[in-house]
């Protein structure tokens, strides 16, 4: 082969490119890049970690299904094809997607609205929920929506697990007594409870309240007790983290044995064996509207937790996740439960750290999962038809307990009013109003304190700390300040929110000051101005000019700069800018500067509002 024969051949080659782009395509399907790296070991550990999971999340899918006001049966259709469809499109490596309690308790307050539970009426409602709740998290996955979810603000969320902790957790109780009950929010829930009480059926009161000792003793006592028995630390966790089992087992046992069915304690019954039917939901758009409220709540909240979940795992190992890209696999996850005929699903905290501790390596483990679940859906449901209630209930209650957080609002008394009014009124309007009214009025009341909060921005009058460079605030430090000199540090963005509430604090500050011939805005930490606040400041300049007071301008940061100087303000400015407040005190405080005295702080009253 000649030269040129070679050369030709090199460039061939060098040119040729793949049929397909699988590094693009990644992008939307994830599979495809930790699918490339896939071996023997990480077979061994999906493998491992999903025969545990496997064993958790099969009364927890039955007991969430309870929640939700479904068959059991619903709850393991609901835990197959949604783990297998975030193993081709979620970007967490540990998440376990299937029915959580939150989410369960949303999917019985919006179908709740359309029929009465276990109804077929029902049903369809809460699979219509679920392709419509996925087909919204498709199309915020795929406009890059998930920004919206920052409306929901951290005391909000918190707030509202908290109420739906409650709410949920009083809910059940109904199973641990054997009684009759209902209701939408802890109002109507304990008017039903005590209008009932009479009723209670001993045998049923007996397995919840040992079902729910167990429970409570295995978070606690059983990982300690299997140390102390040889087992190494993170067996004995994983080992105690499948108590719920154990609970299953034992009553199912004791209700088969002792002929408790016969003396009033509810069972599961018979769970239709065989794998989910797949199906399209009927499209009904009455239905459909009816559940759409109902439908972007459960998108949101679904979301959020999921993805806080898969944050919060990622970071150990050093991983990353892509919110917008998770919003795809969970609507896609969503979808696949309605066809099969499940409800609403999402990420799931405890069975994701049980996914993460037993060495999951990738979203294989939640296919395998799904495998699991399979199998026990074709040979284990006639074991359980024996199953009571009641530990079901009492493994619903020990979970959502300790989403219970009573201390937050508490913690936020002292640190922030504004989310302790957010937090607090959360929570109470979900424990007597419901869910969707709770979330609703926490989401509206974040916004219209932010929206006060940022129309009264904060500004300080600072002055020189001696023998520096650094201006603080007069309240709150010794400062040096000259009579005919005032500097105002602004501390926010200036937008048609708080503009005005500036200029009129700067007026009534100017006002109190006749000797007054220069005043300098700090803008240091003035990430942007709008029209609105350009605006305010070239009527400051005019007002401040009649008064014979110059107006300047300090540490400006260069992107706020390159917009003022697209405009008249720098032009007409009758003071100057400067680089730094330190250039600014030096040129305009003169010789008074060298005879200044260090104010007192005043930090009384004003610690509110005089920071830093």
């Amino acid at each position: 082969m000649t030269q040129s024969d070679t050369g030709v051949a090199d460039s061939g080659r060098k040119h040729r490119r793949p049929l397909v782009n699988l590094g693009g395509l990644s992008r939307f399907f994830p599979i495809l890049g930790w699918g490339r790296e896939y071996n023997s070991s990480i077979l061994t550990s999906d493998l491992v970690a999903a025969l545990i999971v496997t064993i958790m999340l099969i009364p927890q899918s039955l007991a969430y299904a309870l929640l939700a006001g479904l068959p059991p049966v619903v709850g393991l259709y609901a835990s197959i094809l949604p783990l297998i469809a975030y193993a081709v499109f979620g970007t967490s490596r540990t998440l376990s997607v299937g029915p959580v309690a939150v989410v369960s308790l949303m999917t019985a307050a919006a179908a709740g609205n359309i029929a009465v539970a276990g109804s077929p009426e029902y049903l369809a409602a809460a699979i219509a929920l679920a392709l419509l709740s996925g087909l919204i998290l498709l199309a915020m996955g795929l406009f890059r929506l998930g920004f919206l979810a920052n409306l929901l603000s951290h005391p909000v969320v918190s707030g509202f697990i908290t109420a739906s902790g409650i709410i949920i957790a009083a809910s059940q109780l109904k199973h641990i007594l054997g009684i009759p009950s209902g209701g939408d929010n802890l109002i109507e829930i304990a008017r039903a409870l005590f209008a009932h009480i009479g009723e209670t059926n001993p045998y049923t009161l007996a397995i919840g309240i040992a079902a729910m000792a167990f429970l409570f003793w295995v978070r606690k006592g059983a990982k300690p007790l299997l140390a102390r028995m040889g087992l190494g630390a993170r067996m004995a966790d994983l080992l105690a983290k499948a108590g719920p089992v154990l609970a299953i087992i034992a009553t199912t046992a004791a209700v088969t044995v002792f002929g408790l069915a016969d003396k009033g304690v509810k069972t599961v019954g018979e769970i239709p064996v065989g794998l989910p039917p797949i199906a399209l939901p009927a499209f009904t758009p009455a239905l459909w509207s009816d559940l759409l409220v109902g439908a972007i709540f459960i998108s949101i909240i679904g979301f959020v937790e999921s993805v806080s979940v898969a944050q919060t795992l990622a970071a150990k190992r050093r991983q990353n996740i892509a919110p917008d890209q998770e919003l795809v696999a969970l609507g896609a996850s969503n979808v696949a439960s309605a066809v099969s005929g499940g409800f609403p699903v999402t990420g799931g905290f405890s069975r994701s750290v049980v996914n993460f501790d037993a060495g999951a390596e990738t979203p294989a483990a939640g296919a395998f999962t799904a495998i699991g679940i399979g199998i026990a859906s074709l040979f284990l449901t006639p074991l359980l038809f024996f199953l009571p209630l009641a530990t079901l209930s009492a493994t619903i209650i020990v979970a959502v307990l300790s989403l219970v957080d009573l201390r937050k609002p508490l913690e936020l008394w002292s640190y922030s009013k504004r989310d302790f009014i957010a937090i607090t009124a959360t929570i109470l309007v979900t424990l007597v109003d419901g869910v969707e009214t709770g979330v609703l009025t926490g989401v509206a009341l974040s916004l219209a304190l932010f929206v006060w909060h940022s129309s009264r921005p904060h500004a300080a009058i600072v002055g020189q700390v001696p023998g520096t460079e650094h201006f603080r605030n007069v309240r709150r430090h010794a400062v040096l300040t000259v009579p005919h000199l005032l500097t105002i540090r602004v501390d926010e963005t200036l937008t048609y929110l708080n503009s005005r509430w500036l200029e009129e604090f700067v007026l009534a500050e100017v006002a109190r000051r006749p000797d007054l011939k220069d005043l300098v805005l700090m803008c240091s930490a003035v990430n942007g101005i709008d029209a609105s606040g350009l605006e305010v400041l070239e009527s400051l300049n005019r007002r401040l000019a009649d008064a014979h007071v110059r107006l300047h301008l300090s540490e400006v940061k260069g992107p706020v700069m390159d917009r003022l100087e697209r405009s008249h303000l720098l032009h007409d400015l009758s003071g100057k800018v400067y680089l730094s407040q330190y250039d600014a005190f030096e040129e305009l405080a003169g010789p008074a500067a060298e005879t200044a005295i260090a104010s007192v702080p005043d930090i009384g009253t004003e610690r509110e509002e005089a920071r830093l």
